[in-house]
């Protein structure tokens, strides 16, 4: 019986083998210069994952130039343990580079582990970079915590009137998806000394009463509202 264990375990170790091997040669792929053979990289890295994957992944979602590559490294991370990605990703989200800030938390976002919450701060929903605040925001409605919905509109409502039409938009669906304890905030929001800020209010106002408003038509008539003088029927 020697023999055919011997040859067991010799097959068992060659496979183990080869497995490693393809798993380091995706790992190396994720650099290369073709978009197409790292979006496939992080495709194989996903699909067989590996504890020793990990590190690499969240190194190269911080400098990924292009968009669907990164939510592929995004993916491959959510079928790695998160005992393994978060603390990674915690850390991350301290980064002074903005993509690997806003890339962390677009992956938080997807994994959905609560004990993340702690890490989204105000400083994050703050951030002067745009794409890093619209991904703490996304993050935010996802992981908060019951009982502090109302403490987190209210620094929301802090940034209405940021940025163009994209930042806008993002801003009103995560206050939409934070319900009924967004309309204090937004309330006096509409008469703020802003008028960027009034209309963003009045905009989200309509939003939260009909979800299926476009929010182009709502912040064109809320911005024809403000120009007029008036507050909107939720602010008169």
């Amino acid at each position: 019986m020697t023999g055919p264990l011997l040859l067991a375990e010799e097959v068992v170790a060659v496979t183990i083998t080869r497995q490693e091997s393809d798993a380091t040669r995706a790992l190396r792929a994720l650099e290369d210069d073709r978009s197409s053979v790292r979006l496939r990289a992080a495709l194989a890295v996903g699909t067989t994952p590996a504890p020793g994957s990990v590190d690499k992944l969240v190194e190269r979602c911080a400098i990924e130039p292009e968009f669907f590559v990164r939510d592929m490294l995004t993916w491959a991370l959510t079928r790695h343990p998160v005992s393994l990605t978060l603390p990674l990703l915690l850390r991350e989200v301290r980064s002074e580079r903005a993509q690997a800030r806003s890339q962390a938390l677009h992956t938080l976002s997807k994994i959905g582990d609560r004990r993340a919450w702690p890490a989204i701060t105000r400083t994050l929903l703050c951030d002067a970079d745009d794409e890093v605040a619209r991904s703490a925001w996304r993050a935010a409605v996802l992981l908060v915590p019951e009982g502090e919905g109302a403490a987190l509109a209210g620094v929301l409502a802090t940034q209405l009137g940021r940025g163009g039409r994209e930042t806008q938009l993002s801003l009103s669906r995560a206050l939409v998806d934070l319900g009924e304890e967004i309309e204090p905030v937004l309330l006096a929001a509409t008469t703020a000394p802003d008028p960027g800020v009034r209309a963003h209010a009045l905009a989200t106002q309509r939003l939260l009463r009909d979800p299926e408003a476009g929010f182009e038509a709502a912040i064109e008539e809320a911005k024809r509202v403000v120009a007029l003088g008036g507050f909107g029927p939720e602010g008169q």
